[in-house]
């Protein structure tokens, strides 16, 4: 399975830290934010990443190169001007193929096991996402839940995490 790390945001609300570096590269406990993910990625069994960039894109890929030192192969999808979500995916889909892949937000510092999506049937639908409890700063969440699905409104809501799993035909 392959995977996207998405980076091609400015970051604006770390400014004034990302005015001179991507957000993805920022360090936290001593590595930039987008190593933890390619690390866990690769855990995961994922060999093929492919990485978005717009803002300061030079030095992702002067940061990361080929990923051959975190035992995957990093190709790069340049945006002149940030894409946004759904742009930046399309765009990639030369280098993402014709099956489902997951799809990570840059700025993510997180535990989650990419293995539980490794090799995640969709079935007949078009995504998974991986929603987590409302933090405070978002009590309203982003989606309601009937059963497995999303809903229009639900008694209970839930935060996109910034993580999921997709198929092409998606967009």
């Amino acid at each position: 399975m392959k995977a996207m790390i998405l980076a091609a945001g400015r970051g604006e609300r770390m400014r004034p830290l990302t005015d001179a570096i991507p957000k993805v590269l920022l360090e936290v406990r001593g590595k930039p934010l987008i190593v933890w993910s390619i690390e866990a990625l690769a855990r995961s069994g994922v060999r093929e990443i492919v990485i978005n960039h717009a803002h300061l894109g030079h030095m992702i890929e002067a940061a990361l190169g080929d990923g051959r030192r975190f035992g995957v192969a990093i190709r790069y999808s340049r945006e002149a001007e940030a894409l946004e979500t759904a742009g930046g995916i399309a765009q990639a889909l030369p280098l993402l193929g014709d099956r489902p892949f997951l799809v990570v937000n840059g700025d993510l510092f997180c535990d989650f096991d990419f293995s539980r999506l490794v090799g995640t049937a969709l079935g007949q639908d078009l995504a998974h996402l991986v929603l987590v409890a409302n933090p405070p700063h978002h009590p309203l969440g982003d989606f309601a839940l009937n059963g497995t699905q999303v809903a229009e409104a639900g008694q209970s809501t839930l935060t996109f995490s910034g993580i999921g799993l997709y198929r092409p035909e998606l967009f």
